[in-house]
């Protein structure tokens, strides 16, 4: 009888030096993929430092290539936000995944507006290239005159267009709340909502006319209706349905603007899509997941 006890009790003390070992390599394991993944993070982040870093050089670098004052300075306000964020991004932690993924957000951003500058850059590049070899086609070919100032005339057309599009205005930081009379929704949820706010920025623009503007904020329904009450505008030949209607004073500085929609449309869950119209351009648009 002794003995059988004897047995049993170095059975369970064998039994619990194993689920200690268990244990332990549980923990040893679970600690080694804690630092895998921090690793991971801070390689992640570092390569974001590195994108905008490129970016913020590739700024500088089509600044000396361009003698358009206006463009230069779009340009070279856009390397300050870029450079804004590499440092907000080097103070963030790597372990901080809301800000991270704000800041790789705004790196996608950085990387679309970058590359329509470049487009643009390259294109005035070759314009400038092209004015430059016409010129001196004028002075060595006179009997070709009257053809060379048809072709100037047309790039000095493709110029202005270009101008023109860099003078379009440009709504950032959309966003889209529920409001019950004039307070917020809690959770900004539709259920209670008679009212929606949309918020917005128009971005500071040197090379933007001053003055009197209309801006037409359409907002549409997950079924793709647009919710009405802005009255209506044209379009690219087409006219729409707008949800609000704000007349501004434009000064070529930030402006920020409220626009309000209010009726009495069934407000259902889903995606609502929010667009900004501005000159009979589009100059913004956003998504908003929104609850019931």
């Amino acid at each position: 009888m002794k003995k059988a006890l004897i047995a049993l009790a170095i059975l369970v003390i064998l039994a619990l030096a194993g689920v200690a070992v268990w244990l332990f390599m549980g923990l040893q394991q679970q600690k080694q993929v804690n630092q895998e993944m921090q690793e991971l993070a801070e390689l992640d982040k570092q390569e974001m430092e590195n994108e905008y870093q490129r970016f913020t050089m590739q700024y500088s670098e089509m600044i000396t290539q361009i003698n358009n004052d206006s463009i230069v300075a779009q340009l070279t306000q856009e390397q300050m936000r870029t450079q804004q964020l590499l440092e907000e991004l080097k103070k963030v932690k790597s372990d901080d995944a809301r800000e991270i993924a704000r800041l790789k957000k705004e790196l996608a951003t950085v990387r679309e507006v970058l590359r329509s500058y470049i487009r643009q850059v390259d294109s005035l590049n070759q314009i400038n290239e092209s004015l430059r070899s016409e010129n001196l086609q004028i002075r060595d070919e006179l009997a070709q005159t009257n053809r060379e100032k048809q072709g100037l005339q047309s790039e000095k057309q493709s110029l202005t267009e270009k101008v023109a599009i860099a003078a379009q205005l440009d709504a950032t930081g959309i966003s889209l709340t529920a409001m019950r009379d004039d307070k917020p929704t809690r959770k900004n949820k539709l259920k209670k909502a008679n009212k929606l706010l949309v918020t917005y920025s128009i971005s500071k623009n040197v090379t933007a006319t001053n003055g009197q503007r209309v801006i037409y904020t359409c907002i549409k329904k997950p079924n793709g209706d647009v919710l009405g009450g802005g009255g209506s505008f044209t379009y690219e030949n087409r006219t729409l349905k707008a949800s609000a209607r704000n007349s501004i004073e434009y000064t070529g500085e930030q402006t920020t603007v409220r626009a309000y929609w209010e009726g009495s449309d069934v407000l259902s869950a889903g995606t609502y899509l929010v667009s900004i119209f501005a000159d009979g351009n589009l100059i913004g648009s956003a998504r908003f997941n929104m609850e019931e």
